[in-house]
């Protein structure tokens, strides 16, 4: 079980409690969470205006709202910021928002009771997960309408999944067993305001974005197998004298991959063999696949600063008797690092690409067209490459950065905005493509093998080798080759 702190959230335990790991709040955080709300219970008591607490929201900062109309104003807040619109968000996407939510209350600063992370917990823990449509956070005043999504179901309506089934809310938290809640002052804002859909969403991404980087490297490998290219440009004094941690650790990997191949002594320094080097996206594999390694590193330490961070506005703080308002609800710091790692992964499948048009293009192969084993009457996978062509098109489109774009919202209050969360969407995309992209050329990197045989590549290779041919025959003639592809996207994961 891992229990919430406020401060030591990472994005492997996000991952975990994704796919089902339980969760629990710690007793510190409890306390601070406690000393929060007794000051803003304080203040309620004595009358003060204090925006967030007893005030409107946005552009209605100046309007005070009388005490006997604060619940009504916490219910008001979150139906009508319940504007997304779109397909729902993935479920594991959902469980990772009530995580970082809760988490981030759990430090202390947001003023609301510990009830609130509490029923966030039991939601997890009891598998309530919100319908959360995935458009129509601009990412400042944060994600407000995800979580508006998110905690309409807290107070038990909106629509949740529980168990495979799509219900109204409460119904899902009355079969869970969870008591949807009353808000108090303060409390539909400390829901609503904050980064947690993009965290989510862009957060598991990045997850799944490292593995892409790590599997590009073993199907790479198998690629320049089926090529019969040269290792060489892995060698370790190479990347010494150029320290990138990323390209070290991407030549580490790929001089260990072709470890005693049989392919690679049948034509290690063969006479009249006419190549003295192998094209880029052979040779330069380890500086282009471990520049995305130093970017996705980059990024996923932007995001676990993010999701152990205090997000919503005003903050109280306790101690210090004072509720400041400012802006860490803006998205600013994790689009940035969104768009950048969108870029970054769009390019391994650039570079995948690349290496599939080796494969099936006899002219810089070496093998049979297409690699089919009858060319002319077959077109073999010809038609694989035109598909991963169309993706990096696509890539090329949602690689374009949305930070750099801003819309005023909210009567010109907020007139700078960070359109985090299709910075995270678009990245979740790309991941998605370039998933298809590595199982295309995966595909044509076994059927490459399969010209070279008796000759078997290094015994890490092979075995990848036999759990693609588990999945997909080796092709002796022309066959409806998506379902192929798809059949691989699980093991480019898996490799990863």
């Amino acid at each position: 079980m891992i229990e919430l702190d406020g401060q030591s959230l990472s994005l492997a335990q996000t991952e975990a409690v994704a796919n089902g790991e339980p969760v629990s709040l710690s007793a510190e955080s409890r306390r601070r969470m406690e000393a929060s709300r007794h000051f803003v219970e304080q203040i309620i008591a004595r009358g003060d205006v204090v925006y967030g607490i007893n005030t409107g929201f946005g552009a209605l900062s100046e309007v005070t709202i009388p005490n006997d109309q604060l619940r009504e104003l916490q219910i008001n807040l979150v139906r009508s910021h319940s504007c997304g619109v779109g397909d729902p968000l993935p479920e594991d996407v959902s469980r990772a928002m009530l995580l970082h939510r809760a988490n981030v209350l759990a430090k202390g600063f947001s003023g609301c009771r510990p009830l609130i992370v509490e029923t966030l917990v039991a939601m997890l823990n009891n598998g309530v997960h919100p319908v959360i449509p995935a458009k129509g956070s601009v990412g400042a005043s944060g994600d407000l309408a995800p979580l508006a999504h998110q905690a309409l179901v807290v107070i038990g309506e909106g629509e949740a999944f529980y168990r495979g089934e799509r219900m109204p809310g409460g119904d899902a938290m009355r079969r869970a067993g969870v008591e949807p809640l009353q808000l108090e002052a303060k409390e539909g804002l400390a829901l609503l305001n904050g980064t947690q859909a993009m965290t989510a969403t862009g957060g598991l991404a990045l997850v799944d974005a490292w593995k892409l980087a790590n599997a590009a490297d073993v199907i790479g490998a198998m690629t320049l197998e089926a090529l019969r290219g040269t290792p060489v440009a892995f060698d370790e004094k190479i990347h010494a004298v150029r320290p990138h941690a990323g390209q070290r650790e991407s030549a580490r990997r790929l001089r260990e991959l072709i470890e005693h191949s049989e392919i690679r002594e049948s034509h290690r320094d063969k006479i009249g063999d006419p190549r003295v080097q192998d094209a880029y996206a052979l040779r330069c594999m380890p500086q282009v696949h471990g520049a995305v390694r130093d970017a996705l590193t980059h990024a996923r330490q932007i995001v676990e600063v993010e999701i152990n961070s205090a997000t919503d506005n005003p903050l109280v703080f306790a101690e210090a008797g004072e509720v400041l308002s400012g802006g860490n609800f803006h998205g600013e710091p994790v689009s940035l690092a969104y768009d950048y790692a969108a870029v970054a992964v769009a390019d391994l499948a650039t570079i995948s690409e690349r290496r599939v048009e080796r494969l099936v293009n006899p002219s810089l192969s070496g093998l049979p067209a297409f690699l089919s084993p009858q060319p002319g009457t077959n077109s073999g996978l010809m038609i694989a490459q035109v598909t991963a062509a169309a993706l990096i098109a696509e890539n090329n489109v949602l690689a374009h950065p949305a930070s750099v774009f801003t819309l005023p919202t909210s009567a010109n209050k907020e007139d700078h905005v960070s359109m985090g969360m299709t910075a995270a969407l678009k990245l979740a995309q790309i991941v998605r493509n370039v998933e298809i992209v590595l199982a295309i050329e995966l595909l044509c990197a076994a059927q490459g093998l399969e010209f070279l045989k008796p000759l078997k590549p290094g015994a890490k290779l092979a075995a990848v080798y036999h759990r693609v041919r588990e999945r997909v025959p080796a092709l002796e003639r022309d066959a409806q080759l998506s379902g192929y592809i798809e059949s691989l996207v699980p093991l480019v994961r898996e490799l990863g």
